[in-house]
């Protein structure tokens, strides 16, 4: 199954800007694509090969981001318990998916609930 061709473009940015913040590497855990910092995910990137429809799972601490990511069309508590501690899954191909700039603020928000104080230190400065 092809991948729409907008959704496949805001995985492409929300990846590199992900893999752009400080300290940060891609590893395929289970086969798909994680950014993580410190050892640590701070997202989901899943597979962009078209097996599994696009989706960025995001940890959100900040209530109004966590319920405002739940509005996206499709966007669910992430599964395997993550839910609990603040994931969101947000699939990407959905009509009326957020746009990149906002999965992008989305993933940084993630990022500094993970990173390190001396990485988020860092990435003030920018």
């Amino acid at each position: 199954m092809a991948v729409p061709k907008n959704a496949l473009k805001k995985w492409e940015k929300v990846r590199e800007f992900s893999l752009g913040l400080p300290g940060a590497t891609e590893e395929f855990p289970w086969g798909e694509s994680v950014a993580k910092v410190n050892k640590k995910v701070f997202v989901f990137l899943g597979m962009d090969d078209g097996s599994y429809p696009l989706a960025v799972t995001l940890k959100l601490k900040d209530d109004e981001a966590h319920a405002h990511a739940l509005t996206s069309p499709g966007a669910e508590p992430a599964g395997y318990g993550l839910g609990r501690s603040g994931w969101v899954r947000i699939p990407l191909e959905e009509q009326g998916a957020p746009a990149a700039e906002l999965l992008c603020d989305w993933v940084e928000e993630s990022y500094r609930v993970i990173a390190p104080k001396k990485l988020i230190t860092e990435l003030d400065a920018r």
